[in-house]
């Protein structure tokens, strides 16, 4: 990966950075490594002015850095990348495993849009860490919201329900990534508020926490994840959400495009449609299925140019 411009980007952190971002697209559980590497000092041909001439529009190199198995990401980055390549800008993909370092990454400059936030409740610790070397781009879905689910099949209705059915669930309510918000929101604050401490939470990655579901539910056995809507999975598998009367989980919440401080001045014509996006749910339902499911993995190109036939109105006309 390319070290943008050189802002923000030194000491101390720029070498955690580089570590986390190598290990982010070298050790991914879920295959999303596009072949980028940290590249220290490589800062030729990465301003706009090195940017391919002789056209019209849009120049300069933009990185979208994302979380593959978060698929919220991976369906609106490459759907930010058939965008801005239209416009005449070049897009890097830079794939990472957890939120922190891609936060860092942000924030240091060498990342120029996560493609899919959660600031105002799952990664609010981020945006407090972080936020004034961050800029808000636009939210482009309104109605997100953390869960705990169980199978349809099961007889548990709320989280509150849980502590009876400790022995039935082995004791175990299976999580993702350490890092993720929907983590640190089901320590501190589901597990003491429903007084869950004879669980233990399983920290893996959403596509362990995915394998594990699918082995539970093709053969009906019980088992509790911790899942997010908007998410394909909700479709895919026979789920259903558990009730959270003391809302431990927090409110619903917007998805937002997220950008390196200064990038609206940098790159306005491409702030300016990252803005205009606006999706509801059978837009954004659509969209992240044909991503993950009906194309699949080494197709989202593809599957965005089948989307935007699809959806032709969504993107309003520059």
């Amino acid at each position: 990966m390319k070290i943008q411009r050189n802002r923000r980007a030194a000491g101390a952190v720029t070498s955690v950075l580089a570590l986390s971002l190598i290990l982010g697209a070298c050790g991914s559980d879920d295959g999303g490594d596009d072949g980028t590497e940290a590249e220290e000092g490589a800062d030729s041909g990465d301003t706009a002015d090195d940017a391919a001439a002789g056209g019209g529009g849009a120049s300069g190199t933009i990185t979208l850095g994302f979380i593959p198995s978060w698929t919220d990401g991976l369906s609106t980055a490459y759907l930010l990348e058939n965008l801005l390549e239209a416009e005449g800008y070049e897009v890097e993909m830079q794939t990472l495993t957890e939120a922190g370092p891609l936060y860092t990454a942000l924030a240091a400059g060498d990342v120029d849009i996560y493609p899919s936030a959660w600031p105002e409740v799952t990664h609010v610790a981020y945006m407090e860490e972080y936020g004034d070397q961050i800029e808000d781009l636009g939210a482009y879905y309104d109605n997100a919201k953390l869960t705990f689910a169980v199978p349809t099949y099961s007889d548990i209705e709320s989280i509150a329900d849980l502590p009876d059915h400790v022995d039935e669930l082995n004791g175990e309510i299976i999580g993702i990534e350490p890092g993720a918000g929907l983590t640190r929101q089901t320590k501190e604050s589901v597990i003491p508020t429903y007084g869950l401490d004879d669980f233990t939470l399983v920290e893996s990655s959403t596509t362990a926490m995915l394998a594990q579901l699918k082995d539970a539910t093709d053969n009906e056995e019980p088992i509790v994840v911790t899942l997010w809507r908007p998410f394909w999975a909700n479709a895919a598998f026979p789920v259903k959400d558990l009730e959270d009367p003391e809302g431990a989980l927090g409110e619903s919440e917007a998805l937002h495009f997220l950008g390196t401080k200064g990038f609206a001045e940098e790159f306005p014509e491409a702030a300016e449609i990252i803005g205009s996006i606006k999706l509801d749910d059978e837009q954004y339902g659509a969209l992240e299925d044909m991503v993950v499911n009906e194309f699949g993995e080494g197709q989202e190109a593809e599957a965005v140019a089948a989307w935007l036939e699809e959806f032709p109105d969504v993107i309003p006309a520059g």
